[in-house]
């Protein structure tokens, strides 16, 4: 990873750690560096509802144009439907504007290859030394300018792309959606109505201020009150850019990404559409391997976040693989986690076996587990603290040999990631509680953790 682009892209709060001079800058950077012989780059740049996301969208424009390439918008968009326009319309790269599911005061800057793929080092690095004081490549002149096109036509596209996937119809199911204030508000209906089901919508009216706030995939409850509440059959929430997705079982209980991964490993396999592992993370509940186990799947594990299932993937040659968290990657239809696109495999199981969610996940097998994120003001200063070591060794003595913790820096945020797992709920708790105060002491914190 560079200074500036982590695993996930170039994060920060808008105008303060990212600004739109360092965005006009990327725009300047990437337009050169995908520059073939004498042929002009076509980027294509989509963008979540963040009141900044528009800022960026103009910021990267200028500079792309200015440096000899033609930016096409598709304008509010998700982010695998970047990816998708990529490596299906021959353009020489693609920009996505969004946090994620940050709150609407962050905002990120996402690049994807030629291949749809998420950027590489060989393109990230011109682009991390000019945003480090460096030069900026030549400006155009005359002719050689680039021009703006608007190209909602390429989310049309992609929409008739996920229209095309499922073999059945979808009619007669009452769905419920929560597109988290983001990018998924319009093209979550738009798909699931097309296929036929009764659309049941929150967290579809975005102001540019409420992406994420209470809804989407890291704020279920309000999806869990209307799949109840309307007696729905399923609920799928969303992150703020889509490229993540939970489920909501017809009773309103969560399935995370690890429960999407064995149910559509488990019934492609029964279909006989499935021959080859699936690929989890570190993050991944311990069950999920087991239940996977079996079943005759084997399981391979790859570093936290979608770009390495999705090189794990690769080397494995899997069709499946995901995070708890929902991004979930099938690789026969995508390059990157796709929220929408999983939320339509998993109805296409629901609408093939004819049973109710709960029944299907029936077999599954999950561990109790603790997951934290907790921000600090220096993240390698943490995980580099003795107190956090010692902490560590007396959590690891609580789980006892069965059970495992994981404390990493996060690849966007000044936060350190947490979990604790264990056959004992009690031990679990136990071991997150030690973890955490640790975690907030070394913080500077210790009026937090005094007496807790």
């Amino acid at each position: 990873m560079g200074k500036y682009f982590g695993t996930d892209g170039f994060r920060g709060r808008a105008n303060e750690t990212l600004t739109a001079e360092q965005a006009f800058c990327v725009g300047r950077c990437l337009a050169a560096a995908v520059r073939r012989g004498g042929a002009r780059p076509r980027i294509v740049i989509g963008k979540d509802t963040r009141l900044s996301s528009y800022m960026f969208e103009y910021a990267l424009a200028a500079g792309i144009t200015a440096s000899g390439a033609d930016a096409y918008l598709l304008h509010v968009t998700t982010t695998p439907s970047v990816a998708h326009c990529v490596r299906t319309e021959a353009f020489s790269c693609g920009v996505m504007i969004s946090a994620s599911h940050n709150p609407y005061a962050d905002n990120g800057i996402k690049i994807f290859s030629a291949s749809g793929e998420k950027a590489d080092e060989a393109l990230l690095a011109p682009i991390e030394a000019a945003l480090a004081g460096g030069s900026l490549p030549p400006p155009a002149r005359g002719a050689g300018i680039g021009r703006t096109v608007d190209f909602v036509a390429g989310r049309n596209r992609y929409l008739a792309y996920l229209l095309g996937i499922p073999a059945c119809s979808f009619r007669g199911f009452r769905v419920g959606l929560d597109c988290a204030n983001g990018s998924a508000w319009a093209l979550g209906k738009a798909v699931f109505g097309a296929l036929g089901a009764d659309v049941f919508l929150t967290g579809a009216q975005p102001d540019g201020r409420n992406i994420n706030r209470g809804c989407g995939s890291t704020h279920p409850q309000a999806l869990q009150r209307l799949v109840r509440e309307q007696k729905l059959d399923v609920g799928f929430a969303f992150d703020g850019d889509a490229d993540r997705c939970l489920c909501v079982d017809e009773r309103g209980r969560l399935v995370d990404g690890d429960g999407i991964l064995y149910l559509c490993a488990r019934f492609s396999r029964e279909r006989g559409l499935f021959r080859s592992g699936v690929v989890c993370t570190q993050m991944s509940n311990r069950g999920l391997r087991l239940s996977l186990r079996g079943l005759g799947i084997e399981t391979y594990e790859s570093g936290v976040g979608d770009r390495f299932v999705w090189e794990e993937m690769g080397k494995r040659d899997c069709y499946l693989g995901g995070e708890p968290s929902g991004h979930v990657v099938f690789r026969k239809f995508a390059t990157t986690g796709d929220g929408i696109l999983t939320a339509v495999k998993v109805m296409e199981t629901l609408a093939e076996c004819k049973c109710p969610l709960s029944v299907l996940m029936r077999g599954a097998i999950r561990f109790p587990q603790r997951v934290r994120s907790v921000a600090v003001r220096d993240k390698e200063a943490v995980m580099r603290d003795d107190r956090l070591q010692a902490a560590l060794f007396q959590a690891e003595k609580v789980l006892g040999k069965e059970g495992r913790l994981l404390v990493r820096p996060s690849g966007t945020e000044n936060r350190i990631r947490l979990l604790t797992e264990s056959r004992s709920r009690r031990d679990c708790a136990e071991a997150m509680r030690v973890i955490e105060r640790a975690v907030r002491v070394c913080s500077g914190e210790a009026d937090v953790c005094a007496g807790s």
